[in-house]
């Protein structure tokens, strides 16, 4: 360090020029929970029919009875969190696609005032020309 810089350990971001809004934390934090909460009760109602009508067959490494003292037994317990977490993804992905639309059809405009407006081009023509009967493809 040079002799004229300031060391402080806790030294402080700068601060953003916009915030959070305390709504969207709260149905940031809601949606975390209640994903994963729906795509393990959908894995539980997938498997168990995939035992039903065969569509998938199961290793028997997930299809166990997995048993944890002071809370029971639990069948299938690999496979369920298998596909509760294939679950989550797509629920958080179609989440995510659902929010990115919806923003950009709300959202604020993509350029600040700041900002110069797009330029805007003349339509370029195609440039064509007429064919005259002695033209004769020659291959």
């Amino acid at each position: 360090m040079t002799r004229y810089d300031k060391f402080s350990p806790r030294s402080r971001l700068p601060k953003r020029p916009w915030t959070v809004h305390p709504v969207w934390r709260g149905i940031g934090c809601f949606m975390m929970i209640l994903i994963p909460v729906m795509a393990y009760a959908g894995a539980v109602l997938l498997v168990q029919e995939n035992y039903k009508q065969g569509w998938l067959p199961m290793p028997r490494e997930l299809s166990r009875v997995i048993s944890i003292p002071m809370l029971g037994n639990f069948p299938n317990l690999l496979a369920n969190l298998l596909v509760a977490l294939v679950l989550s993804l797509i629920g958080f992905g179609v989440f995510t696609a659902l929010y990115s639309m919806i923003y950009s059809l709300v959202g604020p405009s993509q350029y600040g005032p700041l900002d110069a407006p797009p330029i805007t081009r003349a339509e370029r023509r195609a440039l064509t020309r007429k064919r005259q009967p002695s033209d004769k493809k020659r291959w």
